[in-house]
């Protein structure tokens, strides 16, 4: 990350990247997911420059990723409503921009969970694709005492002694209905991408997100794992997504059909 925005007096890493071309341009906010073992914190959203980089320069968008709070080199500590409300920082900081023509979110994990539901209250955002993203977060919701003390080990907390109120920060993750915000983002597109292999994420989440939407878009990666982001396919079958939705404004990039 080379940049930053800020939200609640915050300062969030972030990367900015921009096709070679001049004019308007859709424009996309990328989000990492939750951190995991043994990395942490620290690897957070460690690739998401260069794959921000290849969709600009493949697809010809605008495209902004950025570290959520508490992890990376962002300041703050992680919760479920400070990082939606960095997401809808990106997407101000996004539609500020007088070269971009519209937005729509992409997150990989729990990021793509979070961006279905920062869709669903947004009617700013055009549509949202998902990378290996979970329908619910029942895994945390389960044992909220355990996510807690699994969280400070992965490092999301800058404040030793944050979160300053467990209850309410407990209440968030309880709150939090991935389904419901499918069906909520719905007739707005929604593509899904998910490793037939995910050891993390289990397909049928995939399944259950698409099925809440009613005409989502469900790409299986046969034999992809988690990280489906790094997997050719996966990236291929976003690229694709993205440029149809881009077609009613015209497709700059595309070659002219020959006639005859």
């Amino acid at each position: 990350m080379d940049g930053s925005i800020e939200v609640d007096g915050i300062r969030l890493a972030s990367h900015w990247a921009r096709p070679a071309r001049s004019g308007r341009v859709p424009g996309l906010v990328l989000s990492h997911g939750f951190p995991l073992p043994p990395r942490g914190q620290v690897a957070s959203g460690i690739t998401f420059p260069d794959l921000a980089d290849r969709i600009a320069r493949d697809a010809g968008w605008a495209v902004l990723t950025f570290n959520f709070r508490g992890t990376g080199g962002s300041e703050g500590d992680f919760s479920l409503a400070g990082w939606r409300r960095d997401q809808e920082a990106a997407i101000d900081a996004m539609l500020e921009r007088a070269d971009v023509n519209g937005v729509w979110l992409v997150g990989s994990g729990v990021g793509g969970t979070l961006s279905i539901c920062t869709a669903a209250e947004d009617p700013r955002v055009r549509g949202v694709a998902t990378l290996a993203a979970p329908s619910s977060i029942s895994r945390w919701t389960a044992d909220p005492l355990g996510f807690l003390a699994e969280a400070r080990r992965l490092g999301v907390f800058r404040d030793p002694e944050a979160p300053r109120d467990v209850a309410a920060w407990t209440a968030e993750l309880q709150q939090l209905d991935a389904l419901a915000c499918a069906r909520a983002l719905a007739p707005r597109p929604l593509l899904i991408v998910h490793g037939s292999d995910d050891p993390v994420v289990a397909p049928t989440e995939a399944v259950e997100l698409a099925s809440a939407h009613g005409a989502a878009d469900l790409r299986f990666v046969i034999h992809g794992g988690h990280r489906i982001r790094h997997d050719p396919r996966g990236v291929a079958t976003l690229l694709g997504w993205l440029d149809r939705q881009v077609l009613p404004f015209g497709a700059p990039n595309a070659d002219p059909i020959p006639a005859g």
